[in-house]
């Protein structure tokens, strides 16, 4: 039996020399934003206009990145022990009141989301201090990490005194900071390496979860429906469709790109690989919200863009995530994906345009469309497998 004692933080990209793969508190961290990406869904299927897309988006963005934070850490200084545990749970339980805010509708609820946030990042912080003080390597970077992520906890804590919407802007601005702390940090990240391994696998455990949204989806459409034959079938289409986006993504899946070398510590393929995963799962959540409408038969201009505008989304962040994993120099079969997945987004837009000057398509017809876009991008990628052969 594994007992759980004190360990200090160490850089376990450097230090460990063996395969790393996500700890049991990282795999159990994940449940909660199972829920916030639930809850942030809700609320756009409630409001599928443009301004419940910015608010989805508004929502999205510092629940991402605050799951994105911690994976950083997590992946060069977690020794899961009882002071990251604590900690982990203590973040968790923040995410929950953040995920539990997102359903409201009054300033209270965004008050409550700023302060959840606030008292999440705080914790962060808390995390970079104590890799800080027992990892000595790190100190440069980790100083600049502290201070930009204080900064943010700063602007957020000031919005939750400021009326809406001066406060939504205030969020920008914090969220701003913070992300692109670690950019301007780059040089120096490449002294302090991200795990090749790791980091990949766990990125790809989050593009999991918000593709379960759209399992989760399909069955809520079923369970709110009188059962009927074309009701099964729209069931069957969206599922596929969910699966297509899967074997597209994890056909895919090489994540050695992320890892900064002295040679380039300024690289773009790093940062498109990483950040491109923010928008990829957005996308990704709003291909289940309107799948949820299109199997319930409810496709109305809204729902019908949501689709279209998610489908064409996911595979233009797929495209740059391919693009980020080329080899320098080289047109191989990452950029012949790359080109697929634009092709693709480009079909998905150009059906939906021709569908709008005609009317929305039925729901089943819709589905059919989506799906036999996502066969023929599988089936690209098989052939170009095979050619690379």
């Amino acid at each position: 039996m594994k007992y759980v004692t004190i360990r200090p933080p160490r850089l376990r990209t450097i230090e460990d020399g063996e395969a790393r793969h996500a700890t049991w508190t990282e795999l159990f961290y994940d449940l909660v934003f199972v829920v916030a990406v639930a809850a942030l869904g809700g609320r756009l299927l409630a409001n599928t206009s443009w301004g419940g897309f910015g608010v989805f988006v508004g929502f999205f963005a510092p629940i991402w990145w605050a799951w994105a934070s911690y994976t950083f850490y997590a992946d060069r200084f977690d020794t899961d022990d009882f002071g990251q545990r604590v900690l982990a749970v203590a973040q968790m339980i923040t995410i929950a009141l953040m995920a539990g805010s997102i359903s409201g509708n009054t300033a209270d609820s965004s008050v409550a989301f700023a302060a959840s946030y606030v008292v999440t990042r705080l914790i962060l912080v808390i995390m970079y201090a104590r890799a800080r003080k027992h990892v000595p390597i790190t100190r440069q970077l980790l100083t600049g990490y502290l201070k930009g992520f204080s900064a943010e906890v700063v602007i957020w804590a000031i919005s939750i005194f400021t009326p809406t919407p001066a406060r939504y802007w205030l969020w920008a601005v914090g969220l701003i900071v913070s992300v692109a702390t670690p950019f301007a940090m780059r040089k120096i990240q490449a002294k302090v390496p991200l795990d090749v391994e790791h980091l990949p696998e766990r990125f790809g455990l989050f593009t999991i979860l918000v593709l379960g949204e759209s399992m989760a989806a399909t069955v809520v459409a079923i369970s709110q429906s009188a059962w009927s034959f074309e009701l099964v079938v729209n069931s069957a289409l969206a599922v596929s469709i969910a699966a297509g986006l899967w074997w597209m993504y994890f056909d895919n899946m090489e994540g050695s790109v992320v890892r900064r070398t002295g040679e380039r510590p300024k690289a773009w393929k790093p940062t498109a690989w990483i950040y491109a995963h923010m928008p990829l799962g957005a996308s990704l959540v709003i291909v289940a919200v309107g799948l949820e409408q299109a199997v319930g038969k409810h496709l109305d201009h809204g729902e019908f863009w949501l689709t279209a505008g998610g489908m064409a989304g996911a595979l233009g962040f797929m495209a740059l995530i391919n693009l980020a994993n080329e080899k320098d120099g080289k047109r191989g079969v990452n950029t012949r994906r790359a080109i697929r997945r634009m092709l693709g987004a480009g079909l998905v837009l150009a059906a939906g345009l021709i569908a709008q000057l005609v009317g929305p398509p039925h729901a089943t017809v819709w589905l059919i469309i989506l799906l036999a876009v996502a066969v023929l991008e599988v089936a690209s990628d098989l052939i170009i497998i095979a050619q690379a052969d």
